[in-house]
């Protein structure tokens, strides 16, 4: 668990507890009001709900766990710190996003021995189906894998961000900090390439 939830606000608001549930994705904006006033379980609601989708966006940067897990801790350091800076201009998830973007990019920067680990995470198989239809699912989701580690590091970005994370054109552009065009070039690119690659394995 984070320590963020321990240091001192300048400014510490009253302001009421609401039981949060993993459901309620519409009320992360709520959380953050709430954080910004001081509210620690509100912290750490938003932390719970957010915390394995940003910590895998981060392992794909980073390719290292402990570094991943540090850089999780920063993210939401700077939620802690800097709730009262969110005008709702984006949905919480991508600013939280472009936080853990900026945060990865600035860490391999500084580890200049390291690249864009290309493992993605294969598909898992439905306990539901049959050993041979598990088996073909497993097939295809490692097949899917060789052909994404064989793109370009943006192509692979793109591809994660709108089918792993279901993040809109709009919301690709604030995470990535391009053009909305661009991303719907890079995305025809990518898709056409990806395509390419699963034909030919």
């Amino acid at each position: 668990m984070l320590n963020v939830f321990s240091r001192p606000k300048s400014a510490v608001a009253a302001v009421p507890t609401v039981a949060a549930t993993a459901g309620e994705t519409s009320s992360d904006a709520i959380l953050v009001n709430r954080i910004a006033a001081g509210d620690k379980l509100a912290m750490q609601a938003l932390f719970a709900r957010h915390r394995t989708p940003i910590y895998r966006w981060l392992l794909r940067f980073v390719s290292n766990e402990t570094l991943a897990e540090d850089l999780l801790s920063e993210v939401f350091l700077d939620v802690w710190r800097q709730a009262d800076r969110f005008e709702g201009r984006s949905s919480v998830s991508t600013w939280l996003m472009s936080i853990a973007r900026f945060k990865a990019l600035s860490a391999r920067r500084r580890r200049t021995e390291a690249e864009l680990d290309e493992k993605i995470e294969t598909t898992v198989a439905d306990p539901a189906n049959d050993p041979e239809a598990a088996l073909q699912e497993k097939n295809r989701g490692e097949l899917l894998r060789q052909a994404l580690i064989r793109l370009s590091p943006e192509h692979r970005e793109i591809i994660d961000l709108v089918y792993y994370h279901e993040k809109s054109v709009d919301e690709c552009a604030h995470i990535l900090g391009i053009p909305a065009a661009t991303v719907k070039t890079r995305m025809f690119y990518a898709r056409k390439k990806l395509a390419e690659l699963v034909k030919d394995a």
